[in-house]
């Protein structure tokens, strides 16, 4: 289901599982990868992709969510929690995490891409997108929170509102992802781009505090005074 390697300082965690869709199981397989992430020392940086060549993942596993009785899919009560508990640790991760977009990336699979610091995707073929309302979901408040965060203004109102689905290339020109790769090209890519990172994971502590910074509670971005205030206020603080 999950796969977790190791080149020199890079960790690679490939998902496993065909669409990759999400249920409880499939939380907790990752989670428990992380843990192992998390435990090692030294300059590191994670590399997340897939392993099936259409799909990086398609999104909550329905079939899960409609079925009675036992269900390797796991306990369907937990899942809500700890999903979003696990998107809360990837986005804080405390060393450099690159996504590696192969395919289609919908729902929690697109929540999952946005809460690495960096994204490449595959240029040819692949969408991204948050199609909840298409399907008849509301978006959770952490999840609109989690897109606010990491999506310019009208890419936030197309992606939630409209349900738009976007190509490598339409992706990249809108800031959601950083670049775009063949498909031959984009692990070997992300891993690059992780090597050259992998230096900022040593500090994890300070790595980890600055997205708590961003991401966390009382993040210095949600102040409800601006820069100038508090630039202004510094000198005054410490007098």
């Amino acid at each position: 289901m999950i796969q977790l390697e190791k080149r020199d300082s890079i960790f690679i965690l490939t998902m496993d599982d065909g669409e990759n869709r999400w249920n409880t199981t499939f939380v907790r397989e990752i989670s428990a990868a992380l843990d192992e992430v998390e435990a090692s020392v030294g300059p590191a940086a994670l590399v997340t992709t897939s392993s099936d060549p259409k799909f990086f993942s398609n999104g909550l596993d329905l079939e899960w969510r409609a079925s009675s009785g036992d269900h390797p899919g796991g306990d369907k009560v937990a899942f809500g929690s700890e999903f979003m508990a696990l998107m809360g640790r990837i986005i804080t991760l405390p060393l450099p995490s690159i996504c590696a977009i192969n395919g289609h990336a919908f729902g929690a699979g697109f929540m999952m891409a946005l809460c690495h610091d960096v994204r490449l995707m595959r240029q040819d073929r692949g969408f991204i997108c948050a199609n909840e309302v298409e399907i008849g979901m509301v978006i959770p408040d952490p999840e609109l929170a989690l897109f606010q965060h990491k999506l310019p203004a009208n890419v936030f109102f197309e992606t939630v509102q409209l349900a738009r689905r976007w190509t490598g290339p339409e992706a990249a020109e809108a800031g959601i992802i950083s670049s775009v790769c063949s498909q031959e090209d984009l692990l070997e890519s992300a891993i690059s781009k992780a090597q050259s990172l992998a230096r900022l994971g040593e500090n994890r502590k300070v790595y980890g505090k600055m997205k708590e910074r961003l991401f966390g509670s009382n993040a210095a971005i949600n102040t409800p005074h601006g820069a100038a205030h508090l630039l202004r206020s510094v000198g005054l603080a410490a007098s």
